[in-house]
């Protein structure tokens, strides 16, 4: 979850001789909940790789609140500083885990929707309170868990042969 601080007005009290600011902590959550509503109200793919329209980006960033009442002028006070502080939460992996792209393995063309993800939630017994975690993390938690659950590539036999060669001269012996 990120917290951000947006001053909605600010005046100076010159009995008292201080700045008199009002402001909310807006709380965000980068989520498959998050998306799954920006989904319904624009009817594409969150993930997918078509960038945005400032309008877009803006209701994603309404879909991401989880305050229940915050006034409307909240939400036109953010400023740049505060969309690119949203922008590197989105960014971020959220986990330690690093997987390595198979790099024999073609990207796959499949469209990516919210519904899709919790299907995978769903067929991998993935609690339905994840839906919450950071969208990163929750889809780096599938690929860890359909890699433990694929068998183990075996090697064809042209690279046996070739790696079997490789150590032959590495040794230098005849087998």
């Amino acid at each position: 979850m990120l917290e951000i601080g947006v001053v909605t007005s600010e005046s100076y009290d010159e009995e008292a001789e201080k700045f008199i600011r009002e402001s909310y902590k807006v709380k965000l959550e980068h989520s498959l909940v998050s998306a799954s509503k920006w989904e319904s109200i624009w009817k594409e793919a969150f993930l997918s790789k078509k960038e945005k329209t400032s309008e877009q980006t803006m209701s994603y960033i309404q879909c991401m609140i989880l305050n229940d009442e915050l006034p409307p002028e909240v939400f036109q006070k953010l400023v740049n500083s505060h969309l690119d502080e949203i922008q590197a939460y989105i960014l971020h992996e959220a986990t330690a885990t690093t997987l390595r792209n198979d790099p024999n393995t073609p990207p796959s063309r499949e469209i990516i929707t919210t519904e899709l993800i919790y299907y995978w939630m769903i067929s991998l017994n993935v609690p339905v309170e994840f839906q919450h975690w950071h969208l990163n993390r929750l889809i780096t938690l599938i690929r860890v868990i359909n890699l433990k659950n694929s068998p183990a590539k075996k090697q064809n036999m042209a690279e046996r042969r070739a790696e079997n060669r490789r150590r032959l001269q590495q040794f230098n012996t005849t087998g």
